[in-house]
């Protein structure tokens, strides 16, 4: 099984890595639900590491409805990254009426070259979290980040249950998750991907170091329920 951890420095990836994640996913901006970190900081990382590093793309927190200027943005953030050793990028996008945005969508993949696509947690603000799996099910996409449509993943477990059982992309359950409640999340689920940000962090804050021992014991879950 595998952990996705949040890192928003250079430090937190290095210690990510130190302590037994699997992948990083590269943000700025984590109050705001994470935002596109910096190229700079992006070479530094993928350079600093040997484990995958999926860098968000995401230009603003105001909603997840981008206009003509923010796709702009959106694509050369894409073709910047796509110069690095980044792994992936994470993105997602919806139209005003919280359906998918498969017009932006279909651009990203034209231009991503052999970059991975996580679409994130724009998907749990859609209209249909399941619906919007059935669209995302025709694209090239690897991965989904979601909490099941919920504000946290734990309440979504049913929804994450059944998006998993879909098979045709890897489900990577996020929000909320930490070493006392991801156990709860395996538990007769055939779910193999989980992210984590605060819950592996001291004091659960964003604004804490990477708390290693907490990553080693989400390990230790995982490995019991591979």
């Amino acid at each position: 099984m595998l952990l996705e951890v949040i890192a928003t420095t250079l430090k937190e990836a290095q210690d990510i890595e130190k302590y037994g994640g699997d992948r990083i996913e590269l943000v700025m901006g984590i109050k705001e639900g994470g935002l596109t970190p910096s190229i700079g900081l992006v070479k530094k990382v993928v350079n600093s590491v040997n484990i995958p590093v999926n860098v968000m793309v995401r230009p603003h927190a105001k909603s997840f409805f981008y206009d003509e200027e923010d796709f702009s943005v959106i694509l050369e953030d894409i073709k910047a990254i796509k110069e690095t050793k980044a792994n992936g990028i994470v993105f997602g996008s919806l139209n005003k009426d919280t359906t998918i945005n498969e017009e932006q969508l279909k651009k990203v993949i034209e231009i991503k070259g052999h970059l991975k696509l996580t679409f994130h947690r724009a998907i749990d603000q859609s209209s249909d979290v399941l619906k919007s799996l059935d669209v995302l099910k025709k694209y090239d996409v690897d991965t989904i980040l979601t909490s099941g449509g919920f504000s946290n993943a734990i309440d979504g477990k049913e929804k994450i249950d059944k998006m998993v059982q879909q098979k045709d992309i890897t489900i990577l359950a996020g929000a909320g998750l930490t070493p006392d409640n991801v156990e709860t999340m395996l538990k007769n689920s055939s779910l193999k991907e989980v992210h984590m940000g605060s819950g592996v962090k001291f004091e659960r804050k964003n604004e804490n170091e990477i708390n290693g021992e907490e990553i080693k014991k989400v390990k230790d879950i995982l490995k019991r329920h591979a």
